[in-house]
Formats: C-alpha cells, sequence, structure tokens
C-alpha cells in the first residue's frame, strides 16, 4: 500500500483543501493526509525538518521557505486568492462597512476588535496605522491566538466586529457577515502550495499541486469563500 502524502497547511485553506483532497482520493484511489495549524506554527515545524511532502501557505511564506531550502526551488504552485470578510455577533447591529470611510467609522466606533496573526493581520494593522488611528485601537483589541478563528472569539462576545479571511469565516456558527472589505482596502492574500525538501514522493507530490491548480478546482474553491489564483 502507497505510503499517504502528508500535507501541513494554515487554517485558511483547511476547508478548500479537505474538500479538494476528497475529490482527488475519489478520482485517484490515493491517501492523502491533511493538518491544518496556525500558519506562523506550519512554517516553523517545515522549517524544522519535520517530515511533510506538500507545505500550503501564503505565497510569501512558501517563498521564504524556498529561500531556506525547506521547500524545493521552483515547485511553488499558486492555488487560490483570499479576500478579508467582517463579521458581528449573531443578531448584534450591523454597522456599514461598503466605503473605506464608513469602515473606518465602523472600526473606531467598535469597544473590541479581532484580527487573525496571518498575513491578513498583518496588512490590517498597517491599514490602521495609514488611517492613523493605531494607537487609539490597541487597547481595544482581541488578538486571536494561532489557530483559532476570529469568528469563534466574535461569536462568544470577546470581540464586537472581527476581521478574517471569508474562508475562515463563512463556517463560523454564532455570527453574522457584513461582508468583505470595500475594494479600496481589501487584502487579498494568494495561497501557495510547494513541494516539501523532506517530501520522498516529489512526483506524486505534484500531481497533487496541479490538481489543486487546474480550472477543474474553481468550483470548490468558490463555494469555500475563495477564487481561483
Amino acid at each position: 500500500m502507497a505510503t499517504p502524502l502528508k500535507i501541513i497547511s494554515s487554517m485558511a485553506t483547511k476547508q478548500v483543501l479537505a474538500e479538494l483532497i476528497a475529490q482527488y482520493r475519489q478520482a485517484h484511489g490515493a491517501e492523502v493526509q491533511l493538518e491544518s495549524v496556525g500558519g506562523v506554527d506550519a512554517a516553523k515545524r517545515v522549517q524544522a525538518g519535520e517530515a511533510f511532502d506538500l507545505v500550503m501557505l501564503a505565497q510569501d511564506a512558501i517563498d521564504k521557505l524556498v529561500a531556506g531550502g525547506h521547500v524545493l526551488a521552483g515547485s511553488r504552485v499558486d492555488i487560490v486568492r483570499s479576500g478579508v470578510a467582517v463579521a458581528v455577533r449573531a443578531g448584534a447591529p450591523r454597522p456599514d462597512i461598503g466605503s473605506e470611510a464608513a469602515l473606518r467609522q465602523a472600526v473606531l466606533a467598535a469597544r473590541s476588535l479581532s484580527y487573525s496573526t496571518g498575513p491578513s493581520g498583518v496588512a490590517l494593522t498597517k491599514l490602521f496605522e495609514r488611517w492613523g488611528i493605531a494607537d487609539e485601537l490597541q487597547s481595544r483589541i482581541v488578538q486571536a491566538p494561532p489557530g483559532v478563528p476570529v469568528g469563534a472569539l466574535v461569536a462568544r462576545g470577546d470581540a464586537e466586529l472581527g476581521f478574517q479571511q471569508l474562508a475562515e469565516l463563512i463556517h463560523v456558527p454564532g455570527i453574522d457577515l457584513l461582508g468583505p472589505l470595500p475594494d479600496a482596502v481589501q487584502i487579498t492574500t494568494v495561497f501557495s502550495g510547494g513541494v516539501a525538501a523532506a517530501c520522498r514522493q516529489p512526483e506524486a507530490a505534484r500531481a497533487l499541486l496541479a490538481f489543486f491548480a487546474a480550472p477543474a478546482a474553481a468550483e470548490a474553491k468558490r463555494r469555500q469563500g475563495m477564487d481561483p489564483a
């Protein structure tokens, strides 16, 4: 029996990868194991030499792993594009976020807000700095620990306003989605896959990556709140 392909990914792509892996398993009969954790932790584990065949992280994180020799050079394949959405607790008032000005006002009016430690959180911090409100917000920010969905904090009332990848919010119970960030300030992250340096089945890993990137996978990606890269 063939050894299963092992994938490590960030939480952002957990749902879409699970759906695509199920399709791949049905089509090819191959066994694939997926582990999804916080993106920072995933990168650290790959850097530490833990045995994985494929690594699925934000594009810049994959590039850093390539530069460090932990992912094979030339193996990166861009899989999905993912935007950020905003959520409130189910039944709570729904502030207007339809424009940059409206979003800024909603953020200033929120008693507490939360975002992830991933690339979208970093970009959001820079946006608040550009707006000149970062210092004012500092005491109101409830940081989601790695691997903990922002939506879960919003659902239990720990944060009034939550920002995270749409793909990570759409499956969380107890929240209402306000919608995506306005186009003027939308934060889009490209998630990519790469063959790990520790991979023992590089041909099989490349075939799986090609399956993830194929046009036939587009419907699953959109269903999970993402777009093909």
